[in-house]
Parts: C-alpha cells; structure tokens; sequence
C-alpha cells in the first residue's frame, strides 16, 4: 500500500466546487473527474482526501490531495496520466509518496483563500473572469475595522452555508488587504473553514467596505444574534490560494 499526495491547481469557473453529494452533481466536481482518472488507472475505488473544499466556481492555486492506492504505479505515472486525461481546466502540479499516516485534511494546519477585485472604473477583459468588479473601491480602513472583529477563534456557524451543530469553532489567523494598481486583493487564512465560509466573510467585509453595514455589526453575527444577509462574493475572484501543512 502507499499514500500518494498530489498538488493540483484548477480553474473552477464550470464546476459545481471540489466535492458535493451524489444525488446533487457530483459528476460535476473536480473531485468526480480526477477519482474517475484514478479509477481507470488502478482498477480500485479510490477515496480522495482534500486539504480544502472549495465551493462552486471558485478556484485553487494549491490544492492537495492525498489517496491509498495498491497499484504497482509510481508517482511519475500518476502526474503522467492524470494530465494526460483530465480536462485541460484540471492540472496535477506534482505527484509524491508520503508516510502512511499523511492525510491531506487532518494535517493541514492552516488554509489560506484571496479574493481578486478590480476596482477601476472600467472592468479589464482579459482579468475579469478571474475577478470581481467593485467601483468604487471600497473603504480599506473599514473593513481592516471589521476585520480585527473576525480574527482570532469564533463560532463561525452563521458565515456557513451548511447545517452542523457542532465543530462551527475556527480560528482565523489573519486577514490581510492589498491594494495594486486598480486591484484590491483581501487574503484571510484560518486553521479551517466551514462549507462557504470564504464567500460569506469576502461578502460581508466587502459590504462593510461600501458602508451598507457597520463593522461592529461582525460582533452581532458572530453573537448569533444576526444572520449573513450580505451576498456571498462573487465566487470567480476567489482562489484556494495555499494549504500549510
């Protein structure tokens, strides 16, 4: 038996994200095309295990990934195939054998995610399916306000799309604002996110950057005495940008 571990990055503009259950287009998951490879390649049932699960029509610069497979195969035969036969919009940077223990979810330490804006007037062409437009640029020193609301570890459950009761607690480590030449990049990394969780927290901290909420409205939400009501941000600007293990 060995464990292999793969960094693949994807453009997710026509998936339905990295994982979703089978009655609810699974066949159209990054997941379903690339453990549909796997299967040819080792005539087994191969379960992949995902540093992250990004959601609909957003990106990975960094994905990883790790399985057990009993194929006779090594890593260069791996990284040879799965770019040989998965979609052109899937690509497997590097293919590894890792200790048997690894596991890409359970061991990742932290995950990091950026949403890309463009805020000049006029939206560029050739960046604008892998951006967001907002003009004007919104306020930095209110959402940086906002943000030191959002750091350290909370309840997260309300910035979830997803229905658990239990393990809602992350911890985020940091959010970051950079602002480039018409370009604002907002990067927040936490030791793990719940199921959209990036869209609703790029969401509300845009919002806030408009002025169309308050930054002590995070207390609020993260009190549970609020609901997210504002739009998930617009899942083409958003990168699973890097896993830290």
């Amino acid at each position: 038996m060995q464990n292999i571990k793969l960094a693949i990055q994807y453009d997710g503009t026509r998936y339905l994200g990295w994982q979703r259950p089978e009655n609810d287009g699974y066949r159209r998951t990054v997941s379903y095309k690339i453990k549909e490879v796997l299967n040819r390649m080792t005539e087994e049932n191969i379960v992949l295990h995902a540093g992250s699960r990004p959601g609909p029509g957003v990106h990975a610069l960094a994905q990883t990934v790790s399985f057990q497979t009993e194929a006779p195969l090594e890593p260069a035969d791996f990284l040879r195939d799965l770019n040989q036969y998965l979609p052109q919009d899937i690509a497997v940077l590097s293919a590894e054998n890792v200790p048997e223990r690894f596991r890409a979810d359970l061991n990742a330490i932290s995950r990091t995610y950026e949403y890309r804006i463009c805020t000049e007037e006029i939206y560029n062409v050739f960046r604008m399916k892998y951006e967001a437009h907002c003009f004007p640029a919104p306020d930095i020193s209110l959402m940086e306000e906002a943000a030191g609301f959002l750091k350290g570890r909370h309840d997260f459950r309300c910035f979830s799309s997803g229905r658990k009761k239990k393990g809602t607690e992350k911890e985020i480590l940091d959010i970051r604002f950079v602002r480039d030449c018409g370009r604002l990049t907002i990067r927040i990394t936490a030791n793990d996110f719940l199921q959209r969780m990036p869209e609703l927290l790029f969401g509300v901290l845009l919002e806030t950057g408009k002025r169309l909420r308050t930054p002590g409205s995070i207390l609020d939400l993260l009190d549970g005495n609020g609901t997210v009501k504002a739009p998930p941000a617009e899942a083409k600007g958003i990168l699973l940008k890097d896993i830290q293990y």
